[in-house]
C-alpha cells in the first residue's frame, strides 16, 4: 500500500525556524489536510515535501522513494502539485499545457503518442475543460487557470498530489469544482486549507500546525472543536453538525 511520509521535517528560512520537527503522514486514497493560520508554515511544509525547499532536516518517503534524493522526474511519476499561483510569461493552449503532464514518463526529446492523447482528454473531461482545449492560457480567469493545472496533474497519473492552498483566491464555484475533482481521482491528496468547512467536508483526517509545529490531529469530527480553532485562529466560535452533509459546519461570533 502507498504511503506519502514526512519525517520529523525542520526548515529554516534564514536563521528562522519555519517548520519544528513535523511528521505526517497520507495513506492511498486519503485525503488529508493541513489547517492553521497564516504564517504557521503549512505551506512552508508542503513546499519541502515537493522539493521547492530544502528542509534542515528530516526525511520524505513515497513508500521505499527517498524524495530528497531522487530525481524531479522520478519523483514527478509519483507526485503531482497543484499550487496556489500558476502565471507563465509564455503562451500556451489548455490542450498543450495538460500534455506536460505526460513529461516524467517520456524520454528525452520522445513525441506525444496516441496514449498520451487519450490520458489528455480524460483529464480534460474531468475537469470540464473539453471547450477549452484551444484557449489560450493566459486569456482564462484564475479559476479556469487552477482546473487547467489540476488537469495536467490528472494528466501525470500519480500515486499522490499535493495541494498548495491551491483554492484561496478563487470563488466558491471554483474551490468545490478543484476539491470534487481532486476527491473523485481516488489517490492519496494532502492539502493546505485555509476553509475550516472545506476541510472537514473533504478530510478524512487533519494535522493543525501553530508557530511551526503540530500541535493536534485527528478526524475532523474530532479535532475541530471551539476550543482548537480559538487556540489556532484567535476567534471565539461554535461548531455543530451541519444536519445536511453530515459534516462539520461551523458558525463564527466575535470576541
Amino acid at each position: 500500500m502507498t504511503q506519502l511520509v514526512a519525517q520529523d521535517i525542520s526548515i529554516q528560512i534564514g536563521k528562522k525556524d519555519i517548520v519544528k520537527d513535523v511528521t505526517l503522514q497520507v495513506e492511498h486514497q486519503q485525503f488529508v489536510g493541513v489547517i492553521g493560520a497564516n504564517g504557521c508554515g503549512k505551506s512552508t511544509l508542503l513546499k519541502s515535501l515537493y522539493k521547492s525547499l530544502k528542509p534542515k532536516k528530516g526525511g520524505i518517503f513515497l513508500d521505499e522513494l527517498d524524495v530528497l534524493t531522487a530525481s524531479n522526474k522520478t519523483v514527478a511519476k509519483q507526485l503531482a502539485v497543484v499550487s496556489q499561483f500558476n502565471e507563465m510569461s509564455f503562451d500556451l493552449s489548455v490542450e498543450q499545457i495538460v500534455l506536460l503532464g505526460r513529461t516524467p514518463h517520456k524520454k528525452l526529446l520522445e513525441s506525444d503518442t496516441k496514449a498520451d492523447y487519450q490520458i489528455v482528454e480524460e483529464a480534460l473531461s474531468q475537469t470540464n475543460l473539453l471547450n477549452y482545449r484551444e484557449r489560450s492560457f493566459l486569456s482564462l480567469s484564475g479559476g479556469e487557470k487552477q482546473r487547467v493545472i489540476l488537469a495536467r496533474a490528472i494528466a501525470q497519473q500519480p500515486h499522490f498530489i499535493i495541494l498548495d492552498e491551491p483554492t484561496n483566491h478563487l470563488d466558491i464555484r471554483y474551490q468545490l469544482e478543484i476539491l470534487n475533482s481532486v476527491k473523485k481521482m481516488k489517490i492519496g491528496v494532502l492539502a493546505a486549507l485555509h476553509d475550516l468547512e472545506m476541510a472537514a467536508a473533504y478530510c478524512d483526517y487533519l494535522y493543525a500546525m501553530k508557530d511551526g509545529e503540530v500541535i493536534a490531529k485527528g478526524t475532523p469530527e474530532k479535532l475541530l472543536t471551539a476550543e482548537l480553532i480559538e487556540e489556532l485562529y484567535q476567534v471565539k466560535c461554535q461548531t455543530f453538525i451541519n444536519p445536511i452533509t453530515k459534516k462539520m459546519g461551523f458558525s463564527y461570533y466575535s470576541i
